[in-house]
């Protein structure tokens, strides 16, 4: 079973995105556990403080290196193998090519960064590696730890069949086919004469055919 731990300072985000669907029931399947936790439980102020100014001045507050690495020390499983994630505007790109990679860990902790950034000390001494869904700043780590998690589980057996994957978008060089369903036809847009022709082979040829490279 793969366990994804989440360190973050708004738990209450996840809150239903991880009791849908495919994702619910791999949990319930115990082929993957999702454990949230709030970072704020790792300080030792009363004020819960997770984040300060950064020295040599500049704006916004910054995630401290102290209270990660707590938590992260105490989230960690011996004799596992794991990999510490922290999501970063210069990280790595996240591709299926990592998603297939991670897929293979037996725990995977997500650190999710807010405000103007985290000390520099969690990635360089604390993180196995920095990734990023894409060129674009977003407000938090939040949403890449969602994407994350979607794109890994989906690829460990048992989560969704094994049919789906086959023709999953980015397995090899090609993207998706064009698909459609009922009604054949909707105002004047119909569906392709092919698909309905009950010829199997050539269905086949025009999946193919119409599957785009996503070469560069």
């Amino acid at each position: 079973m793969l366990q994804f731990d989440i360190i973050t300072i708004f738990p209450e985000i996840f809150d239903s995105y991880f009791k849908e669907s495919i994702l619910k029931r791999a949990q319930k399947k115990k082929i993957i556990k999702i454990k949230i936790h709030n970072l704020r439980k790792f300080t030792k102020d009363k004020h819960k403080t997770v984040d300060d100014k950064p020295y040599g001045g500049g704006v916004g507050m910054i995630f401290k290196v102290d209270v990660i690495f707590k938590a992260v020390k105490n989230i960690l499983k011996i004799n596992k193998k794991t990999r510490v994630i922290l999501f970063s505007a210069k990280g790595k790109k996240f591709d299926q090519k990592k998603a297939e990679k991670l897929k293979k860990y037996e725990q995977i902790v997500l650190i999710c960064g807010r405000y103007e950034g985290v000390d520099e000390r969690v990635a360089k001494y604390i993180a196995d590696e920095e990734l990023s869904i894409g060129d674009y700043v977003l407000t938090g780590g939040e949403i890449p730890a969602m994407v994350v998690i979607d794109a890994v589980s989906r690829l460990i057996p048992g989560v969704i069949k094994k049919e789906s994957l086959k023709e999953e978008s980015f397995s090899g060089l090609k993207t998706e086919y064009p698909q459609y369903t009922r009604p054949e036809k909707f105002r004047t847009w119909k569906v392709p004469k092919i698909l309905i022709s009950g010829h199997h082979k050539k269905i086949e040829e025009w999946k193919r055919k119409n599957s785009k490279s996503i070469e560069k």
